[in-house]
């Protein structure tokens, strides 16, 4: 049975989703008493706060696009079209908060006066697959185009890729061309930077290349690589770039939008404040188990834990042990629903805000931040599922995501079968 055979199968999946997994739910995970108490205590309970697509970039009080702004660019033949030279790909400061700037040494001169810039990037991606792609038998300089695509439901910026599958013209006719177009916008250029590659057969990334500078976009511009790749070499099967005869490019796209200054005076006396490490302190709490009050068992395996840091960052902790719970009484916190690497990572997040193996465990820690009510945890896990989502997978991930009010990856689930 082949991918395109499973589809049917996902779909009647997911019109009984709501059957199953009303069956699944009835073996709830928390205790009776537990899920009074927490429900007493969420009117009062704040969530995470999740960010994404944006940030600020600003490096010692200047704003930084990308790099190399003397860059060249490559001018097709048709002036309609915007060539970019492939260069090695560059990194991008992004601050967390803008603070003054400090005085890092002891002949750096100090202004009176400071200001930051904020340019905010918004960043989004598209995968376009083709189809039978040996068969496109297209002439040099015809085209296949994409559907329009946006970094969201409300962007009024439109975009679509643009491939030339025998090049663009002469010079470039054994390869293949790859251009981003600005279908519509409501301003007169937008700034963007993109990146395509080639999606091979393990799903990896290959053949990247990226603009070195943002680029000035207006409504039908287009700009991109002539020679992306040549035909040989991605027709060839040994290569694995066209698994089952598709070819399927990956493009991120980085648009500017705004900026805002921030400015301030600076002190009369300097201080250097040493960097908060409030997050590896509390992670060595954690390791060293020093100063422990509770016990959280699995699986004959225990881990020492504090009550405090696990009621300020879990709500169904913090109702375990407000009121006269077993786990109050005796210190101790029996789970049988989870793996001890499982609970490890979980409690590496409640202490530090960190899961490094999450894309390990995803679907298990999906499960457990729904249980202990750890917002951000379950957006990340969310998100972490969503990107490997395949025709394999996606019946699964779409029961896991009903069954634990992962409304994002249940959209997305639902959205990657009805394609």
């Amino acid at each position: 049975m082949g991918p395109h055979d499973l589809r049917p199968l996902l779909k009647k999946v997911m019109r009984q989703t709501n059957v199953c997994t009303a069956a699944m739910r009835r073996g709830s995970m928390l205790e009776e008493s537990a899920k009074k108490c927490y429900a007493q205590q969420q009117q009062s309970q704040h969530k995470d706060l999740i960010v994404t697509k944006c940030g600020l970039i600003v490096m010692d009080g200047r704003p930084y696009i990308g790099a190399s702004p003397d860059v060249l660019a490559r001018i097709g033949s048709c002036p309609a079209r915007g060539e970019v030279l492939p260069e090695s790909s560059s990194s991008m400061a992004i601050p967390r908060l803008p603070t003054p700037p400090p005085q890092s040494e002891v002949n750096t001169p100090v202004a009176e006066s400071w200001c930051y810039t904020q340019v905010k990037v918004i960043k989004f991606s598209y995968m376009w697959t083709i189809n039978n792609f040996s068969f496109c038998r297209e002439e040099m300089g015809e085209v296949l185009k994409s559907s329009t695509f946006s970094a969201g439901a409300n962007d009024k910026l439109k975009w679509c890729l643009r491939v030339n599958p025998k090049g663009l013209d002469e010079e470039s006719k054994d390869y293949l061309s790859l251009y981003l177009l600005l279908v519509s916008c409501n301003k007169s250029e937008v700034r963007a930077k993109f990146k395509f590659s080639i999606l091979n057969a393990k799903r990896e990334e290959t053949k990247a290349m990226e603009s070195q500078r943002a680029y000035r976009f207006v409504q039908g511009k287009d700009w991109g690589f002539k020679k992306f790749i040549r035909r040989d070499f991605l027709l060839d099967e040994a290569n694995g770039l066209l698994p089952d005869d598709k070819l399927t490019l990956y493009c991120e796209v980085s648009v500017v939008a705004d900026s805002v200054n921030i400015s301030g005076q600076n002190n009369a006396i300097q201080f250097k404040v040493p960097e908060c490490r409030l997050s590896d302190d509390f992670g060595h709490l954690f390791e060293s188990q020093k100063f422990s009050d509770v016990i959280l068992s699995v699986n004959g395996r225990e881990f020492y834990a504090h009550k405090a840091i696990l009621a300020a960052r879990s709500p169904v902790f913090a109702a375990m042990f407000e009121h006269e719970m077993e786990e109050k009484k005796q210190n101790r916190v029996e789970i049988t629903d989870m793996d001890h690497e499982v609970l490890r990572e979980m409690l590496r997040f409640i202490y530090t805000g960190r899961a490094p193996n999450l894309d390990k465990m995803a679907d298990d820690l999906l499960a457990a931040a729904d249980k202990y009510a750890l917002e951000r945890l379950k957006v990340m896990c969310e998100e972490a599922l969503c990107s490997n989502l395949s025709v394999e997978t996606a019946a699964e991930v779409l029961i896991l995501a009903d069954m634990h009010s992962a409304d994002q990856l249940k959209a997305h689930a639902i959205d990657f079968i009805n394609t």
